[in-house]
Formats: structure tokens, C-alpha cells, sequence
């Protein structure tokens, strides 16, 4: 058995590749064996894209202006069963805001074959974009370019994303833009992207309540202004009908959670970790709200302190994560700033202690979410009090930072 607990010689950059490279050829294998079955349909009997069916569906609401249908499931089966006759039967929750249906309106005039090989080459483009570009803002990691590439690969999430043809890569966009408008100090430019998780308001709830509490009035009016022009389009587009069914559907979602997440072991936020852990409704609820507060509190402690960019908003990614009241697997995709962020971190600083645990921990995080599936029947899932553990290592390094002016800090 190697020994893990001395880290800072087992996690080598050859031994990551080489790691990296299994998994990623045993990942892609599989996908590529699944979807090479002739037809709509994947080996598994499943249709291929999975997820993509819904925006495929919801452009064609939009082409056709059909906005009193864009929150009617049942209209919505039937249509996608007219469009894509082997999605017969495939029901999905609709819970998107309406201008995601004239993003994908596009699309809707393609074929569903043509259109999920455009969705699936934009969503591994920008994905590649987004590493390539944190890539180049990590001096550490400048002489590993195939280790990065190979790790990149082999990220579960991204493969997830692919598997289940869904939009997280969009979200990652607007984080790693924000990212890079905080590095420039354009506090009102990153607001602009974080307004633009409108689309995923699950994944804005972390930043909304950092900013707030600590009252960044710049990137709070950037993020009111980019969302409130997403829900203009749509009112433009539609009227305010769909808003107000929208809005209608968010405020009675917990009713409809079994539908929402049919496979719970595929989630990883503290919500659904409580969720499975715990099987009384109000005791897992109380404890996800107690634990909630304890994130964000660490979290500001995070943002406040005179830590580098770097960790404030890898602790700000994985308190998005953990905050999310739904995440699931393919939205761990955004998590890859903050490996690659803390990566370069963790090499500057090899020679001490805590570096040797935030290895550890980031292996952990990578491979963890891989496993998921057994939380069906352990009721554990590992890559939450992982997270939690790094954005506790985070904050622990902050503690015995000098707090700084904001125009003194590392952008």
C-alpha cells in the first residue's frame, strides 16, 4: 500500500499523469463504446444527450413563441416525442427561466442529432477555453501542460457534462470571467457574470450572500443589471406570463424535489448530503441550514482576509457548491478553477505543512464524485465533507494572514 500520509512525495506530477491517463481513457472508452450503438439511442437504452432533450424541447417552444407552454410538462413530453419520436415517454421538470428557451431556439431548427454534436463540440470548447485561460494565470503549473491537459480529461464533471449534455459549462464561463474582471480590479464587470448564473440561480446563491454580507455594492449592481437584462429578454420575447409561471414553479419546488432529483446519489451539496444522511425531512433541513451558515461564515471570513485571489475564490467555488440547495454531478464542472488555482497554490508553497494536506484533500475532490453512486446504499457522499474540508484548510490559511488594503491585494 503507498503511503499517503507523506503526500508531498506520493502526489508527484508522474504518478498524477499517470492516474489522470487511466482515468481518462477508462472514462472516454465507455462513452464512446455507449454512444456508438447506431440510432438515437445509446447502448443502455438511454437517449443520447440525455439532459439536452429539455433545451432541445424548450428552443422549439421558443421558435413557435409558445410561452404558455415553457412550464407544462405534459405539453412538453408530447412535443419532444414529436420532434425526437425515440424520446417517447421522457418527461423532464421544467424549471429553467424562459430566456434559456430562446438561447437554445437555434438549435431547434437543426435535426436533434445535428444539434447535440453543436451543443456538445460549444460545451468542450469553452470548457477547454476556460482551463487553457486559468492555465495561463498559474505560473506553477506552466512546465505541466500535458499533466494539466491529462487531468483536464479526466475530470469527472467535465465527463458528466458531456454524458448527460447539459449546460454547466456556461456557468463555468461566468466564473472563470468573474475571475479574471476581480483579477483586473473590474468589480462591476465580474458582477456582469455573475449576473449571468441567472440561468442556474442555484449556483449564484453563494456569491449573492458573500457580496451582500459583505456589501460590494460594484459587483452586486453588476450581477442586478446582467440578470435583470436576461429577464428583459424574455419579458420582451414572451410577455410576462412565462416570468410569472417561472417564479411560480421556484417558490413550490420543494414539492416537487422527487422529480427534480430522481437519482439522489448523483447530488453533492450539503442539502442532499443531510438529505441521505438524515431521514426525517426537518432534522436533515435543520442541519443543512446550521451547516449553510457555518460555510458562509467561513467563507466571508475567506473573502475578508488578506489571502491571495486565488484561495478567496476557490473558497468562494466550493462554497457555491455546498450552498447549492440542487446540485448535480455535471455542476462540479465550476470546481475546475479552483483546482487549478489551488494547484499552483499548493506547489509555491511544498515545502510546508498544510500544502502536503491540501494534496490530499484535492485528490480526494477529483476522484470522489466518481464513487457517487455508492451513497445509494451507504448514505455518505464523501465529496461533501471534502469540500468542506478544503474550504476549512482555506480559511485556517487566512487566519494567519495580515489583512490587507483591497488595492493592495494580489488581482
Amino acid at each position: 500500500m503507498p503511503d499517503l500520509s507523506n503526500s508531498a512525495t506520493w502526489f508527484t506530477a508522474k504518478r498524477l499523469r499517470m492516474h489522470g491517463l487511466i482515468l481518462a481513457l477508462c472514462l472516454w472508452s465507455v462513452y464512446v463504446w455507449n454512444i456508438s450503438a447506431p440510432g438515437l439511442l445509446d447502448r443502455a437504452g438511454n437517449l443520447k444527450g440525455t439532459d439536452f432533450l429539455h433545451f432541445y424541447t424548450l428552443g422549439s417552444l421558443a421558435l413557435a413563441h409558445r410561452g404558455a407552454d415553457l412550464y407544462n410538462m405534459q405539453v412538453q413530453s408530447q412535443l419532444a416525442a414529436e420532434r425526437v419520436p425515440a424520446a417517447a415517454g421522457i418527461r423532464y421538470l421544467p424549471l429553467y427561466p424562459p430566456q434559456v428557451s430562446i438561447f437554445f431556439a437555434p438549435f431547434a431548427r437543426m435535426s436533434y442529432a445535428c444539434a447535440l454534436i453543436l451543443w456538445l463540440t460549444l460545451s468542450a470548447l469553452i470548457y477547454g477555453a476556460c482551463c487553457y485561460a486559468l492555465w495561463r494565470a498559474c505560473p506553477n503549473l506552466r512546465k505541466q501542460q500535458f499533466t494539466v491537459v491529462v487531468l483536464a480529461l479526466a475530470f469527472p464533471a467535465f465527463w458528466h457534462l458531456i454524458a448527460w449534455g447539459q449546460t454547466s459549462a456556461l456557468a463555468l464561463a461566468c466564473f472563470t470571467a468573474a475571475f479574471f474582471a476581480l483579477r483586473a480590479q473590474r468589480q462591476f464587470l465580474a458582477g456582469l457574470a455573475f449576473g449571468g448564473l441567472i440561468f442556474k440561480p442555484q449556483l449564484a446563491l453563494a456569491a449573492a450572500l458573500v457580496f451582500a454580507v459583505t456589501l460590494n455594492w460594484k459587483i452586486i449592481a453588476g450581477a442586478f443589471l446582467s440578470g435583470a437584462a436576461q429577464i428583459a429578454a424574455a419579458w420582451f420575447y414572451y410577455g410576462p406570463g412565462p416570468l410569472r409561471d417561472w417564479m411560480y414553479s421556484l417558490l413550490n419546488v420543494r414539492s416537487l424535489l422527487p422529480l427534480l432529483e430522481p437519482r439522489l446519489y448523483q447530488t453533492h451539496s450539503l442539502r442532499t448530503f443531510w438529505t441521505m444522511l438524515i431521514p426525517w425531512p426537518a432534522a436533515s433541513l435543520a442541519l443543512y441550514l446550521a451547516t449553510a451558515l457555518l460555510i458562509l461564515i467561513l467563507t466571508v471570513a475567506c473573502w475578508r482576509s488578506g489571502l491571495a485571489l486565488s484561495l478567496r475564490y476557490s473558497a468562494l467555488l466550493l462554497a457555491t457548491v455546498l450552498l447549492a440547495p440542487h446540485l448535480t454531478v455535471y455542476d462540479l464542472v465550476i470546481l475546475a478553477p479552483s483546482f487549478l488555482l489551488l494547484s499552483d497554490w499548493v506547489i509555491s508553497q511544498s515545502d510546508r505543512p498544510t500544502a502536503r494536506h491540501f494534496k490530499l484533500l484535492l485528490y480526494l475532490a477529483f476522484v470522489l464524485p466518481l464513487i457517487g453512486p455508492l451513497a445509494r446504499w451507504t448514505h455518505v457522499q464523501l465529496s461533501v465533507p471534502v469540500m468542506a474540508a478544503l474550504l476549512f484548510g482555506i480559511w485556517k490559511v487566512g487566519r494567519k494572514s495580515v489583512l490587507v488594503p483591497d488595492f493592495d491585494r494580489e488581482f
